[in-house]
């Protein structure tokens, strides 16, 4: 008896330390990321290199050309035909890029009137509702990029244009590029 007694009080320090161990705080389930506004792969803000690797693995037997502005090497435009693997939907990709930063994407397209309500669909799944509605345009803004859907049509002929958009990177064409003088008016 006396010794279980003295394995009892040989015991009782290392159960009183386990007691007063600090409780692990289980943190409450995160709330599911917001969609970042990317499409298809491309996202503005991102570099030309993994835009070009992008636009190079979807391309429809098309070459992704790129050309530089006339007063500066730090612009450049390239676009290129893509079709997605996902849906075999087909675009014609265009970016815009400001030190080999993309500042711009926009998607085009063109079909019949069920062309508008089809991307409707897939850009309401991908982002949630649109944040602004407009006349032949709807908008999302999420962390410093705007995407803008627009489309017109005439007959039963539609034309689309999905653009994604990095403002601050878009700000800095103004440095690049001073505002052109307008002729002297004689």
């Amino acid at each position: 008896m006396r010794v279980v007694a003295c394995l009892l009080l040989l015991a009782l320090p290392a159960a009183l330390a386990a007691q007063a161990a600090p409780v692990a705080v289980v943190a409450p389930p995160a709330r599911p990321p917001v969609p970042a506004l990317a499409y298809r792969g491309f996202a503005p803000g991102g570099s030309f290199r993994s835009f070009a690797q992008v636009a190079r693995s979807l391309a429809d037997r098309d070459t992704l050309v790129c050309q530089t502005s006339r007063r500066t090497a730090r612009l450049m435009e390239c676009g290129v035909r893509i079709r997605d693997p996902e849906d075999s939907v087909r675009y014609y990709v265009a970016a815009h890029f400001v030190d080999q930063q993309v500042d711009l994407i926009a998607f085009t397209d063109s079909g019949v009137t069920g062309l508008v309500t089809r991307t409707q669909r897939d850009l309401t799944r991908r982002f949630g509702r649109a944040d602004s509605v407009g006349r032949g345009m709807w908008q999302w803004r999420r962390e410093g990029v705007v995407a803008r859907l627009t489309w017109r049509g005439r007959g039963e002929r539609r034309w689309i244009s999905f653009t994604l958009m990095h403002p601050a990177t878009i700000n800095q064409v103004r440095a690049l590029v001073p505002a052109s003088k307008a002729p002297a008016r004689q």
